[in-house]
């Protein structure tokens, strides 16, 4: 099947690689001359664990091409999804001028006698597919002769919301827990059906709907999982206060299978490009229609606090003075496995020691070069994990790596100027910790001294 992907980040550049592994011919669009340059020459522009293997096995197969022209890439496709970015506006709500303005071009572009099904594969607000839809049909009128211009059979509008954890969204892709396919449209459907067939061989559901559930869903199932990190930040805040275990008390709500176990490690918040702005949306897609989601409003309000949740621990180490005081900083990114730096809990800690007079010294195996691009020389870069280390007062931990839970803690004994780590993912056991000397510090657990 012919493919065009209309972005070439993240979630765009994930979805048409995996398309091409399938069979499929995928052109991937994008407005950004050099971004298109670089992936046309076989260099990925992000990182994401097993994309780059699969992007120059189709590229070097000729399934995947990438353009600055979207005529071109939509020429001859079936399938168009539209993977742009939707900021959040001033008040909070999903910004959609990229896609409706992709839809605006498209309305000059498709033929009434071709058959082509829009995808809004982007997260988007209750009501988007209605509003493509009416922006394709309104720009086709406007570019025709009176009496011309397309028919809404002439294409379908279809909701197909990504679930696509950074860090493993190879294999999420290729292998879903489900599919949402919102449409009403039988023809589209069949399509559909036709193309996600290869990624639902072991009995996953694709599950249809009509178009705003689909829409709702997405930003349900990630409000959903934001409120449940939030709420295991809140108990651990109260087994700090008890002393309680909140590692205790996790093992014990997740065993109930009701539960489950996945969502309940405690830490300094969540970040990213998807909980944060989703949740944000959501909440003001409810304002909206006059409905006040406390719960959402309470889980931001909760995790902004969240991301700061070390440093008051920090600062009284310090006896409230950390003019000089020397910061060692791993992890940067908002999670593991991923570059992305947006909403990582590791910047607010960065901004809040700098104004407080404090020099940081930051390691991340990925993301050094996107913090670079925000923070310039405000804070010092290592370029590898224990350089960070020499003659640094304290360890901060903020993103939990994998090479960051096993160090080697005599080398980190030996270039720390004092035996302290604050841990703000709970990386480390305590009886361990406590046998080796460190006082050490984590989130909802008692503290090592």
């Amino acid at each position: 099947m012919k493919i065009a992907v209309v972005g070439t980040g993240y979630v765009g550049l994930v979805t048409g690689t995996c398309f091409a592994e399938t069979g499929n011919h995928v052109i991937c669009v994008d407005i950004d001359k050099a971004k298109v340059d670089k992936l046309s020459a076989g260099q990925i522009t992000i990182y994401e664990p097993g994309l780059e293997k699969l992007f120059l096995r189709n590229q070097k197969e000729g399934r995947l091409h990438f353009t600055t022209s979207l005529e071109d890439a939509v020429k001859d496709a079936k399938v168009i999804f539209l993977a742009l970015p939707t900021p959040p506006g001033e008040n909070g709500s999903a910004d959609l001028k990229y896609i409706l303005g992709v839809a605006n071009h498209l309305g000059k572009l498709i033929n009434p006698g071709d058959y082509k099904i829009i995808i809004d594969k982007s997260t988007v607000p209750v009501g988007t597919a209605d509003k493509v839809r009416d922006t394709i049909l309104k720009s086709a009128a406007e570019a025709s002769p009176p009496g011309g211009g397309l028919e809404g059979a002439s294409f379908a509008v279809v909701s197909n919301p990504e679930f696509l954890r950074e860090g493993v969204a190879v294999d999420d892709f290729m292998k879903p827990d489900r599919v949402v396919i919102g449409t009403g449209s039988e023809k589209a459907k069949k399509i559909l059906l036709d193309l996600y067939a290869p990624f639902v061989r072991q009995g996953n559901p694709i599950i249809f709907m009509d178009e705003k559930s689909a829409e709702l869903t997405k930003y349900a199932a990630n409000s959903f999982l934001a409120t449940k990190i939030t709420f295991m930040n809140e108990i651990a805040q109260l087994c700090e206060r008890m002393g309680a275990d909140v590692d205790m008390v996790r093992k014990g709500m997740g065993s109930d299978e009701r539960i489950g176990k996945r969502f309940l490690f405690p830490g300094i918040g969540y970040g990213g490009s998807c909980f944060p702005k989703d949740v944000q949306a959501l909440v003001q897609s409810a304002n909206e229609i006059d409905y006040d989601f406390k719960i959402l409003n309470a889980v931001m309000d909760v995790n902004e606090k969240q991301k700061l949740h070390l440093l008051p621990k920090i600062k009284a180490y310090f006896n409230n003075n950390l003019k000089g005081k020397k910061i060692a900083l791993w992890g940067l990114a908002f999670k593991p496995n991923t570059d992305d730096i947006r909403e990582a809990p590791a910047l607010y800690i960065i901004e809040e020691l700098l104004k407080e007079g404090a020099e940081v010294n930051a390691y991340d195996p990925e993301a050094m070069n996107n913090v670079k691009a925000i923070l310039g020389d405000t804070i010092i870069f290592s370029e590898r994990q224990y350089d960070a280390l020499t003659d640094a007062d304290v360890l901060v931990i903020a993103t939990e790596w994998s090479e960051f839970r096993t160090p080697d803690f005599e080398k980190i004994i030996s270039l720390l100027k004092n035996k302290v780590i604050f841990d703000g993912r709970n990386l480390f056991d305590l009886k361990f910790m406590e046998d080796m000397g460190f006082y050490y510090v984590s989130v909802g657990r008692r503290t090592v001294k």
